[in-house]
Parts: C-alpha cells; structure tokens; sequence
C-alpha cells in the first residue's frame, strides 16, 4: 500500500481515526516535517506481504494529544506502537488475529480524553486502553476504566496516582517520577549541587515530579530553594522564570510539556549566570531539541526506556530494524510506545487464541519477568508497575543526544 500526504492537506487528515497500519499520529508526524520543505510524501509498506487474517482484529484505543502544544508526546508514542504491531500483523498477527490500535486527538486537554475514552468504550468496544498521555488526562478517565473493568496500559506519566494504590486496571511500563527526579537528584548531589528548583506544570504531571523532587532533596537534608509554575498547554512562564531566577539555584527540574519547557529554557538563558537545566522525559526529547535549536545544547534529560541509538541493545536492534523498513527515525517517545506494544503482544500470546480481558489481565501479570533484550518488564498479581529503569541523556551538538 503505498500512501501520499501532500502539503496543504492536513486538515482533510485531521478528523481522520486510524489509518492502517500506521494511524493519523505517523502521518502527523513525518508530513509535518516535509511540508517544511513543500514536498509530498511517500511511502510503501508492502502489505500485499501479510498473511492472512484468520479472525477478527484485537482492538486496542488510544485518546492522546495529536495537536496542539503536546502533540509530539501522542504522535510518538503511537508511531512507535504501531510500528511493532505493524511486525507482528506482517507475519500473521497473533494466534492468527490482526492488532489495531484506534486514536482519537484530546489536545491534553481531559474533557476532550473523557468523551473519547466514553466512545472508544461504549462504540468502538476496545479490548483494551493504551498510550494515554498524562496525569490530569489519565486521572479523568480512571472512573470509567473502573467502571468498565477494561484494562489501562502503559500510560505515558510517572504520576504515583496510577501507581499507588493499587489498581488491577492499571499497567505501568514505565518509571515513575519518583525514579526519575530521584536519579536526577542524586547525580545533581554527586556534583556538589545544593541550591536546586523546580519548574512545573500546573496539573497532576507536575505535582508528582515536585513531590519527587522534594522527597530527593530531603532525603539529602536540603530543601528547594524556589518553585515556579506553568499552567498545562501555556507559554506565560514569566512568573516562574522571577521567582526561580532571584533565588539563584545551581541547578532546576523541569517538568512540563515541550512548549512550556522551551519558554521557560529560553527566559532562563537570558541570565548571566544560568542553572543548570534538567527535565524529565515527559518533556519530549527530541522535539525539545528541534524547538530550541542549538541553544539547547547542554540540557540535560532523565530518560525511561534505553538509548534508541544504541545499537548494542537487542531490542534497540529490533526496533531499529523496523525503522529502516518504513525510513522512520528513532527517537525515545516512539520507543517507548514500541516496548508497550511489545509487552501487550506477549500477554496476548500468553492468553491463547480467544482472549479475554480476564485471561489478559493473568498473562500481564505472568510477565515476571519478561526480558525484551536491555528493557525488563516486571508484573504480578500484587504489583503493576512494571519498570524503575531511569537513563540520563543531555543534548549536544546538531540537536542529538549522549548519555
């Protein structure tokens, strides 16, 4: 199947809910790059090569953010997700059955994910939920994912709200904040850095990484110094930017979507003497990068699946090599949704060949652990956070990344 996206066409996409084998979120994502340019885009996924579908399709749902200032964050992660289930529907799907994953565009915004997560239930009768993006967001739709019993995979927060208590809906594959402002932390610690703020979202987000923050800096007998706010989806840091700068940290965590977190790194550059400037992979890495060019160099950011260039890594390896199939780019957000549909494809492997929310929730819970090759999931009937790993990357030159 071969598909054009021309420049200048995006609106007519815009309403559209998938598009396979790669939903809108691939297209969103590759047109925007080339209409940079004006040129048309182009590509072939050979899907006269698949092998036939025995039964119907396993459809997973999605609400995530398509447009507007985190938009980055869902076009990721759904890229990366379909580009492992792309694989697997290649050579036959799983027990014979084709996975789709069905995304509808919530602009961050949680009454937007209500009424998809309410559609992508009650209409479309999704098997299961994955690849929400956010606290605020998740948080919103928990009541129904409650209600409904319907699993919630792999949300793209560390929010502790979805990891404690315990919910038998909920499946985490990433790190939590707590891990990742912990590990900041204490490499901020090593280098003799006490002075140390915070910069946040006005949500669930960024309360959580400023709890983490403040346990971190606790446990080493400090406090912060200054904290400052930005509202969810907003650019007006100017606030934040006074009340961190006049207590002349060494060193600030920022947690907060890439638009608020380029305003605010670019007020701060402004200063004689600038902090040090971490974030969270929440952020968007390599969008970040792209927004702020080669002033971004020197920023560093905690990172919570494994290095997408590093070729050593047996799972890297693999999606790297689907990558170079449909000439895709790697990156950390595509990653991680790559891990989680891989995770959802052993559990329904594990659940036989007609599965049941019940018998899927069991195979979940089953992986303990499952050892994808440099990235280990750890599930059980007690437990569903199922990673900490927590990698720490900086910017360089040319807008890419070293650890």
């Amino acid at each position: 199947m071969t598909v054009h996206f021309i420049h200048g066409m995006a609106a007519a996409w815009i309403n559209a809910r998938t598009f396979y084998p790669f939903s809108l979120a691939w297209l969103r994502l590759h047109a925007g790059r080339c209409a940079l340019l004006g040129f048309a885009l182009s590509f072939s996924f050979g899907i006269h090569a698949e092998k036939p579908m025995a039964a119907d399709p396993i459809i997973f749902g999605q609400s995530a953010p398509l447009s507007g200032p985190a938009a980055q964050l869902g076009v990721d992660f759904n890229f990366g997700a379909n580009l492992y289930f792309y694989e697997v529907n290649k050579e036959g799907g799983v027990h014979g059955r084709k996975i789709e994953l069905r995304i509808f565009d919530d602009k961050y915004e949680p009454e937007r994910t209500i009424e998809n997560t309410q559609r992508l239930i009650q209409e479309d009768k999704v098997f299961a939920l994955m690849g929400y993006v956010g606290s605020a967001t998740s948080q919103a739709v928990l009541p129904l994912v409650n209600e409904s019993g319907i699993p919630f995979l792999a949300a793209f927060t560390g929010s502790e709200t979805l990891r404690a208590p315990f919910n038998p809906n909920v499946f985490n594959m990433r790190a939590g904040y707590f891990d990742e402002t912990g590990a900041i932390v204490r490499h901020l610690s090593t280098l003799g850095m006490k002075r140390i703020a915070v910069f946040h979202e006005n949500d669930a987000n960024g309360k959580a990484a400023l709890e983490g923050v403040e346990r971190a800096v606790k446990s080493m007998g400090l406090s912060l110094v200054a904290s400052g706010s930005v509202e969810r989806n907003g650019i007006d840091v100017g606030k934040a930017v006074r009340d961190i700068s006049a207590a002349q940290p060494q060193a600030v965590v920022m947690m907060a979507a890439y638009s608020g977190s380029v305003a605010f790194i670019r007020e701060m550059q402004k200063l004689d003497s600038p902090p040090w400037l971490w974030n969270t992979s929440f952020v968007g890495s390599q969008v970040l990068a792209r927004e702020l060019e080669e002033r971004g160099r020197g920023i560093q950011i905690s990172q919570v699946v494994p290095f997408p260039w590093n070729a050593n890594n047996a799972l890297v390896r693999g999606y790297q090599k689907v990558l170079t199939e449909v000439k895709g780019e790697p990156g950390f957000g595509s990653l991680e949704g790559y891990i989680a549909a891989k995770v959802v494809v052993e559990a329904l492997r594990r659940a036989g060949s007609n599965p049941s929310r019940a018998s899927f929730v069991k195979a979940m819970e089953s992986l303990q652990p499952y050892d994808m090759g440099g990235y280990t999931i750890r599930f059980s009937p007690s437990n569903h956070n199922g990673s900490t790993y927590v990698d720490l990357t900086m910017i360089t030159t040319g807008q890419k990344f070293v650890r």
